[in-house]
């Protein structure tokens, strides 16, 4: 077997391996690049032509691991994009969206370019149209959690919940037969435990090979109070300077679990009652699918839709869709919450908020997820002083708030229960999709503390699977 490390190497984003066994070309995921530093690797020709790909195997629909698998499709990929049903369903919202969001985006680059004269360093047009994300999803097909499919004679694969988002899942690929086999685990993105709404990740006995997450592999994450005291803390601050909350979000899980925690304060009247916009289309329309599947839920969040109350709506909710209705939010006198994607501030109705918020020490700017470096997100949370949004150097002068315990990541001890639950030393251990201190920090513990052969890999390497 070889495996070939195509994305989130040293880096948090374009999550995409090729995995080469038994004649068959697997990839697993297909990535955008959202980091600055990286974006021109979402133009370059793909590492392996396209058209010899067997199978593309999902792991989630977020846009680091899905964003790329409709420039895949257009540039001659023509086999079965294998996921679970919750995923298959939000990534199609979530290409669409992406599809919309370049088109728009390129074309307000075009302007600008026009009016200050120049060009930029990538081509102003869209990576792929909506025409190429309807061609990318006929091609997907669904499997269930805990079925081994053959996807020939010598390999199967299993998914397993991740614990991370709806849908989500670690892939277990078993090579070989007769007793002569390999087993190779692909993390994906590993959960928290006790999160609401969805399940806990799984965990594994053995496996020969891990290909594994370690976004936050740093450290331990650290919160001063639990989640719903500090949203309540940040949200009542606010108010008392008479300003607005800010949140950009995640459209896929953060802004579910945030809709979660604000009916939860405002039912026990821990916050004012607010008006709470929504503005972001697709999360509103992955708020629709979480309602039908329930089988990705936990016992808890199961309870309260049988007793007739859906966790993510609550009265003073207002879901966001027309563009019109987005400005309007701009001219509401008095506090309110505004939730808006994208989460790392990177595209999308986020930044007309930021423009008319930033300026003002009266509002919080709370962010409630990982921001990649070179994102706009990160910079702000850094203390950039000014950041260019829209060609324009705006002034920061909101509050920069930030709550980790929303993140949809396994924290630095999670990861290591995570993989110390193998009862069986692997042969080598992978770390992926972190940045490098996050990478080193945690391949050091798990070689130090857990005795298991861990490698930091680079962008392209390949690697033999004996």
């Amino acid at each position: 077997m070889r495996l070939h490390f195509l994305g989130a190497v040293r880096q948090v984003t374009g999550s995409c391996y090729l995995l080469e066994a038994e004649g068959l070309r697997l990839l697993v995921d297909c990535g955008l690049f959202q980091e600055r530093a990286y974006l021109e690797r979402n133009w370059a020709p793909f590492p392996v032509p396209p058209e010899t790909i067997d199978f593309v195997l999902l792991t989630h629909a977020h846009l680091d691991h899905c964003g790329l698998l409709p420039r895949l499709v257009k540039n001659g990929f023509r086999g079965a994009v294998v996921t679970t049903a919750a995923t298959r369903d939000l990534a199609e919202i979530v290409l669409q969206d992406s599809a919309h969001i370049q088109r728009e985006d390129a074309e307000f680059k075009k302007k600008r370019h026009r009016r200050e004269g120049r060009t930029g360093p990538y081509p102003v047009v869209p990576l792929y149209e909506e025409a190429d994300v309807a061609a990318a999803t006929a091609l997907f097909r669904t499997l269930p959690y805990g079925r081994a499919v053959p996807l020939n004679d010598r390999v199967r694969v299993t998914f397993h919940d991740a614990g991370h988002i709806l849908g989500a899942a670690m892939l277990e690929l078993t090579v070989g037969r007769d007793g002569d086999e390999r087993t190779v685990l692909f993390s994906g993105d590993i959960g928290e435990w006790h999160k609401p709404i969805i399940r806990d990740p799984t965990v594994f006995r053995r496996a020969d090979y891990v290909v594994m997450e370690s976004t936050y592999g740093a450290r331990p994450r650290t919160e001063s109070a639990p989640v719903p005291d500090r949203l309540a803390e940040v949200i009542n601050a606010t108010v008392r300077r008479h300003g607005n909350v800010v949140i950009p979000t995640f459209a896929i899980e953060r802004a579910q679990e945030l809709l979660y925690h604000l009916g939860q304060l405002l039912r026990q009247d821990r916050i004012p009652h607010l008006l709470v916009f929504l503005d972001s289309p697709m999360a509103i329309d992955v708020t629709e699918i979480f309602r039908r599947h329930r089988d990705c839920m936990d016992e808890e969040t199961l309870l309260l839709l049988e007793s007739g109350e859906f966790p993510c709506r609550f009265p003073g909710l207002q879901l966001v869709r027309a563009t019109a209705e987005s400005k309007a939010i701009n001219r509401i006198k008095g506090s309110c919450i505004i939730l808006s994607s994208a989460g790392m501030c990177t595209a999308g109705r986020i930044k007309h908020h930021l423009v008319n918020n930033l300026g003002s020490s009266r509002n919080t700017i709370l962010f409630v997820g990982y921001q990649a470096i070179g994102t706009l997100g990160r910079q702000i949370v850094d203390g950039a002083k000014t950041v260019r949004i829209h060609g324009v150097r705006r002034r920061v002068k909101a509050r920069i708030e930030q709550i980790h315990g929303f993140s949809a990541h396994a924290d630095q001890t999670g990861l290591l229960r995570w993989i110390g639950a193998l009862e069986v030393t692997p042969r080598r251990v992978f770390l992926t999709h972190g940045e490098p201190d996050a990478v080193e920090t945690l391949a050091g513990l798990v070689r130090s503390r857990l005795g298991y052969p861990a490698t930091v890999p680079e962008y392209r390497q390949e690697a033999t699977l004996d």
